[in-house]
């Protein structure tokens, strides 16, 4: 089978889809894996050469959450259908949500990673403004057009019905991750995710730093793709770390903390649980959802619990370690080969659909990111 997937250079979708296309290596997936958002780093091209099943489309084109995207997402729509022209794919992945009503050749199956209309609500906790009514028109003409549509949880899934609904038909499929190793636990706590993204909570977590007996670190880019710096001075800012790099800090880390006022799936979570590390999370759905009983789950907006929560896990080892091997048991579950199988039956579910024959009928490329466009 052939596949086209699109995936951004910036975020976890680049992991994740690094994790699937390994996954379904041993089904026969031919992966053409076009990339956007920034050009790949090092560390990347390194990862995705290692994946014999898997070729690279590399682009520069803005994602649509980002300043001004309208023309990149236009001309990325046009290099798009190219490669799909000399790829030929047997079915299309898209990891965003624009070029889904582009005239593509083979069904497509869309994955709701994230949106910046939730994203809003969670971080500022009001419905978003006006100004992104544009985003609104964009990601509904996109999600409206898939065939299928996959959420890593249900309650992004959720959302995305209450923002953008009526929607295709849809199922969730939950992320999964490789093996981690564990190592000798010291006592720090580890944070990882963009500082710059104010629904990680990194903020939180800084203004409580100074008053608990360990360290505190935090790996992650700082420079927002759009500009701008976020600095914390009161943790230990780790920057971006390597993928052998981040996973040696994970391995010591005794406590893993995302006190996330947003976040779908929380892959970092997963690499932590994987490592032995016990968990305190935000108290949002989709991190109960995940989780349950395996981690410890703090408001947002409640620094002082946030606080205690981590001073009770650093005094009294054997709950630590209690909570830790839950985490671990728990994210066993969540394994690439158990992703990779329920998207290869989405697959073949969408190929074998006879009425993807008709999906082009009305399909325009040149009208879906112009100003003034109906939704």
């Amino acid at each position: 089978m052939k596949v086209l997937m699109t995936a951004d250079t910036v975020g976890g979708v680049w992991r994740y889809a690094l994790e699937l296309a390994r996954g379904l290596g041993p089904f026969g997936a031919d992966i053409t894996l076009a990339t956007m958002g920034a050009p790949l780093s090092a560390d990347q091209r390194r990862e995705v050469a290692a994946l014999s099943n898997v070729q690279v489309a590399e682009s520069r084109y803005k994602l649509v959450w980002m300043d001004d995207p309208w023309a990149d997402l236009e001309a990325a729509g046009e290099w798009l259908l190219k490669l799909a022209d000399d790829f030929k794919p047997s079915l299309v992945h898209l990891n965003d949500y624009p070029h889904g009503n582009l005239p593509w050749p083979a069904p497509v199956l869309m994955v709701g990673h994230s949106c910046v209309l939730s994203w809003w609500q969670a971080v500022y906790g009001e419905p978003a403004p006006n100004r992104l009514d544009r985003y609104r028109g964009v990601v509904s003409n996109g999600l409206r057009a898939a065939d299928c549509l996959v959420a890593p949880t249900g309650a992004m899934l959720a959302e995305l019905r209450r923002l953008y609904g009526p929607l295709p038909p849809f199922r969730v499929i939950s992320n999964g991750r490789g093996v981690l190793p564990e190592s000798n636990k010291k006592p720090f706590v580890l944070a990882a995710g963009r500082l710059w993204d104010p629904a990680k909570n990194i903020a939180a977590l800084a203004r409580i730093a100074p008053r608990l007996p360990w360290p505190v670190y935090i790996a992650g880019e700082a420079r927002h793709p759009d500009g701008g710096v976020s600095e914390f001075p009161d943790i230990h800012c780790l920057d971006r770390l390597s993928p052998e790099q981040l996973a040696n800090w994970f391995a010591h880390a005794s406590i893993y903390a995302l006190p996330a006022r947003y976040e779908p799936f929380g892959l970092s979570a997963l690499e932590a649980a994987l490592a032995g590390c016990a968990l305190v999370l935000g108290d949002i759905g989709s991190l109960r959802e995940i989780w349950q009983d395996a981690a410890l789950f703090v408001p947002p907006n409640d620094a002082e619990r946030l606080r205690s929560t981590l001073q009770k896990l650093i005094d009294e080892p054997e709950l630590r370690r209690d909570y830790a091997a839950k985490a671990r048991i728990r994210a066993a579950r969540f394994t690439p080969e158990r992703m990779a199988a329920a998207y290869w039956n989405a697959y073949l579910e969408l190929i074998k659909d006879d009425r993807m024959a008709k999906r082009q009928v009305g399909k325009t490329i040149n009208s879906p990111f112009r100003q003034g466009q109906p939704a």
